[in-house]
């Protein structure tokens, strides 16, 4: 008998473990899932085994369901495309393997990517004028909005799993899992995804599902995958660097250096405190490329590849502010970016950008941040289904934080709803359409009127025109109908018009049309860039 128990055993060691089914951490209860199509669902079983997806509410009218099944491969993955039942919550997704999982106070609805920098990831709860932060989270209660964020991640290669952990154990809010909208878990959601979700839903009434993925001071490059980027013969540079980068790290070597300088600090210092003089600073260790959210590539590696192909209804993105010093670039980058992610949902979904806030970055008259703005713009206008939300109203000339985020996610859901959801509404400020020179007077027409144009003030603020000097001068805007004159006694032969062609605009831009919404910034001519490579 004991001869049987051992080998028994033996043989129950070597035979394979049965894995439970076990989808992705991107399906919990109180998820939104894309209306209007198919829904993929996956995760990890056993090799071979049957899994079967239920999407399913019960109504006094009965059951309505959706239900797919498929097989683990060879890996253990999995995957099942779902279709979504009618608009609602309500709803519980079952996962049904060996064993079975049931997800509950599911919705179907449409879901939205909110990522970028700090501005994006700028929470509920920092807003700290008046108060306004407690006041917003107070009001957060929308059991029709849910909430995801996704933990910050750094990475060399695509990720397949967003990490799940607890931010604030006494009020039960995650990182990694939906959460239904409530002033808990809205303080630490973000503000501008917030606001643009808040909108949505009050002008939709269907559920809204707010994915936030965003990294504080990250540029563009570090979003967009490397194949992507090494594709494109003026972007190639970023991931070639960061390859060589890789290569000449020496761990050793670097220690040794940070070694010897220490001693140098060392002895520096004594010298200083002794001589009652000011202390060199600390030399700081050298650390490997890898750790870097700027690098190119890792945080789409880290923090977008791992949504993949979550089912969205589109994206917002607030960014730019690092990389305003290569605005000219940023005209490849964006478009660039926004069809790499297109590309990787395989959807050609909308996406919607909040154009930069003014703020002076080193100089106020300088204008890196107006030919950000203006590489902004020009993506709506390369790419199709793609809109911007005008800010020029909100900016704070020392604050690269601009405490108004309710306009800026305002100015997105407008957006939203005039061009992904075709809603007849007038959904952008006035864009230039095209000019006329007579003597000195230059008479610009626009698209995006609306109701009209208006001047919110004395006089219009913001226009400055150049001769063949090329010298930009303030010159007096009028409103005349639906077309703006622009003149100046000092420049008599006008060749050019900007407006709001500076960082931070003295005194504020003033240029509306009565629809409420602030006209985009322009220029007429072509001059070289200041951005632009040497």
């Amino acid at each position: 008998m004991r001869r049987l128990f051992v080998l028994a055993a033996a043989v129950g060691l070597s035979a394979p473990a049965f894995a439970d089914v076990k989808p992705n951490p991107l399906f919990s209860d109180n998820m939104v899932l894309q209306r209007g199509g198919e829904c993929p669902v996956w995760g990890t079983a056993d090799p071979g085994e049957q899994v079967t997806v239920k999407l399913a509410r019960q109504s006094t009218s009965g059951i309505e369901m959706s239900s797919v099944s498929t097989t683990a491969d060879k890996e253990g993955k999995w995957m099942a495309k779902v279709d979504a039942i009618k608009v609602g919550d309500g709803c519980t997704l079952t996962i049904k393997g060996k064993n079975e999982i049931e997800f509950k106070n599911v919705a179907v609805g449409d879901v939205w990517i909110c990522s970028g920098q700090s501005n994006m990831e700028w929470q509920v709860r920092s807003l700290n004028r008046d108060g306004q932060g407690a006041k917003v989270a107070a009001a957060a209660n929308y059991p029709n909005i849910r909430l995801f964020t996704v933990k910050k991640k750094v990475s060399m290669t695509p990720v397949s799993t967003v990490a799940v952990d607890k931010l604030n154990a006494a009020k039960d809010v995650w990182n990694g899992k939906w959460q239904p909208c409530t002033p808990d878990t809205a303080a630490t959601f973000s503000a501008v995804g917030y606001f643009f979700g808040r909108d949505l839903e009050k002008a939709l009434n269907v559920p809204i599902g707010l994915i936030h993925t965003s990294w504080g001071g990250t540029p563009a490059e570090a979003w967009t995958s490397k194949e992507t980027l090494q594709s494109v013969p003026e972007l190639k540079h970023y991931p070639e660097n960061l390859d060589k980068a890789m290569k000449s790290y020496d761990p050793a070597k670097a220690e040794a250096n940070y070694k010897a300088a220490m001693e140098k600090w060392e002895a520096a210092s004594a010298k200083a405190k002794a001589a009652g003089t000011r202390v060199p600073q600390r030399p700081r260790k050298q650390n490997p490329p890898t750790g870097n959210p700027n690098n190119p590539s890792v945080l789409y590696n880290g923090m977008i590849a791992p949504l993949l192909p979550f089912a969205i209804k589109g994206a917002i993105w607030y960014q730019g502010e690092s990389n305003a010093g290569r605005a000219a670039e940023y005209r490849t980058l964006m478009p660039t970016m926004i069809e790499d992610w297109r590309k990787k949902w395989g959807s050609d979904f909308p996406f919607f950008m909040v154009q930069l806030a003014p703020f002076r970055d080193n100089g106020s008259d300088k204008v890196n941040y107006a030919e950000l703005r203006d590489a902004q713009y020009h993506t709506t206008k390369v790419l199709k289904k793609v809109g911007i939300a005008v800010i020029t109203d909100v900016g704070e000339e020392n604050n690269i934080h601009p405490q108004r985020k309710e306009p800026v996610g305002g100015r997105l859901a407008i957006a939203a709803l005039g061009i992904a959801y075709g809603k007849p509404i007038e959904y952008s400020g006035p864009e230039y359409k095209s000019h006329t020179i007579d003597g000195g007077k230059v008479t610009i027409t626009f698209d995006h009127v609306g109701k009209g144009l208006e001047c919110k003030g004395d006089e219009l603020a913001g226009f400055t025109l150049c001769g063949d000097d090329k010298k930009f001068l303030p010159a007096k805007a009028e409103i005349v109908g639906d077309k703006v004159v622009v003149s100046s006694p000092d420049v008599p032969h006008p060749t050019a018009v900007r407006f709001g062609w500076v960082n931070f605009a003295k005194p504020t831009l003033n240029f509306f049309n009565k629809d409420g919404l602030p006209a985009v910034p322009f220029r007429t001519d072509d001059f070289p860039l200041v951005t632009a490579k040497k």
